[in-house]
Order: structure tokens, then C-alpha cells, then sequence
């Protein structure tokens, strides 16, 4: 039977928290991956690109996978009821609910991460515990059905570790071949533990601003669970 994977596509999603894993897993024999918004409009992605997705909320088929990306478009996600209820109802019968990088916030919003281990991009990872979540600092974290990934290009890892738990190691290392995926980056600065400290403080200094706003959604969110 086909496997149905679902992308929430959603205003100024990061494209590579998508994109990295929709290639892998749509790489996987007998899979159907879908892109799913409110509507069919095309999507800008935060840095420009425009998806379009391929099937609404409503029309969305019962998924086996669903996969919440991140991006700056995130916090109006945390408040929509809309896009919540359409996350939990599918959540409740899906095999997988998993995210990348700060999807993992959209997820707590749901109430999802309620008791449960989860990742997220390194700067805004103290906005888990918050929602409910034990925050680990590893690329990708599995809590039972859960799987969560860090940031923006640990989508990958997530979604080839999400391969093996579909398929077995052999499928996902034979994605991974094909994809060419042996990371050998120019810089030891993927990291605020290996970065340089000049470096660390600008990307501090980049995205304080989103920092303070999403700490702001997740206290009314947090109120609002109750926890």
C-alpha cells in the first residue's frame, strides 16, 4: 500500500527544512508525498522560492507521515487554530508526526510535545520546555512516533533515519548514496559549540529579535495548555 507523506507547506517556510527531506523521502519506492496549505495559492518561501502546494486541508488524505518544517513563518502558525486542528487530527492516526528545525514549535502548539523528547534549531531551542517538551540537543531525537529534527539542514538526517524506520538501513543508505550525501563543509561553524565566538554573537544578534516574538507566542500558548 502507498505510503502517504504530508508536507505542511505554509508562508515564508524555510525551503530547505522542506525540500531536504521531501528529496529523500520522495526518493523512497511506493511513496506519495503531498504539500498541503488552506489553499492552492503558491507559497513564497522565506528566502524567495514559491512552492505551490499540491492538496488542502480539506482535501489532505489520511497521512502516514506528517512533517511540520520550520522557517520565520512560524509564529502565526502557532496561533491558527485553523492549521492546529488539521495538525492534531491527522497526527492522532498518522504512523509518524515529525518536524524540522522550529516545525517542532508548531507541534507544541498542538499540544504534541506534551512529555515528550524533541529538538529544534540551536537558537531557539529553550522555547521546548515551554510547550511541554524535553529539550535534547542531538541532530535528530525519537520519542515513540515522534521524530524531530534540528536545524534546517539536519532534515536530511531526520529523514533518512525516518527511511530505515519505513524501509530498513539498506533503502535509506541507498537514498543517501544517491543524493550524494556525505556533509564535508568548508568551516567547523555549524554549531555555536564550534563556531567561532565573532561568529556566534552575529547569528545571536540575527535573530534576537525572532527570539523575543516567538518567546512572546509560546507564553500565550503555553496559557493556553494549560501548562
Amino acid at each position: 500500500m502507498t505510503l502517504q507523506i504530508g508536507f505542511l507547506l505554509f508562508p515564508q517556510v524555510q525551503q530547505l527544512d522542506l525540500t531536504g527531506p521531501y528529496d529523500v523521502l520522495a526518493s523512497l519506492p511506493d511513496v506519495k508525498v503531498h504539500l498541503v496549505w488552506k489553499d492552492l495559492m503558491p507559497i513564497t518561501a522565506s528566502t524567495g522560492l514559491v512552492l505551490k502546494p499540491t492538496t488542502t486541508f480539506e482535501d489532505c488524505p489520511a497521512l502516514d507521515v506528517i512533517c511540520i518544517p520550520g522557517g520565520s513563518g512560524v509564529g502565526p502558525l502557532m496561533e491558527d487554530e485553523q492549521t492546529l486542528d488539521f495538525i492534531k487530527a491527522q497526527a492522532a492516526a498518522a504512523r509518524y508526526v515529525t518536524s524540522v528545525c522550529t516545525g517542532a514549535l508548531v507541534l507544541g502548539a498542538a499540544g504534541l510535545l506534551k512529555g515528550k523528547r524533541a529538538t529544534t534549531h540551536w537558537a531557539f531551542h529553550d522555547l521546548l520546555a515551554p510547550l511541554g517538551a524535553t529539550p535534547v540537543k542531538d541532530r535528530v531525537v525519537r520519542d515513540g512516533n515522534l521524530l524531530t529534527g534540528g536545524g534546517i539542514t539536519a532534515g536530511i538526517d531526520f529523514a533518512l533515519t525516518l527511511a530505515a524506520e519505513l524501509f530498513d538501513k539498506d533503502t535509506a543508505q541507498l537514498v543517501q548514496l544517491q543524493l550524494e550525501y556525505a556533509p564535508a563543509p568548508p568551516f567547523a561553524s555549524g554549531s555555536p559549540q564550534t563556531a567561532p565566538d565573532s561568529v556566534l554573537q552575529e547569528a545571536n544578534r540575527r535573530t534576537a529579535v525572532s527570539l523575543r516574538q516567538r518567546g512572546e507566542i509560546v507564553h500565550r500558548v503555553a496559557e493556553r495548555l494549560g501548562l
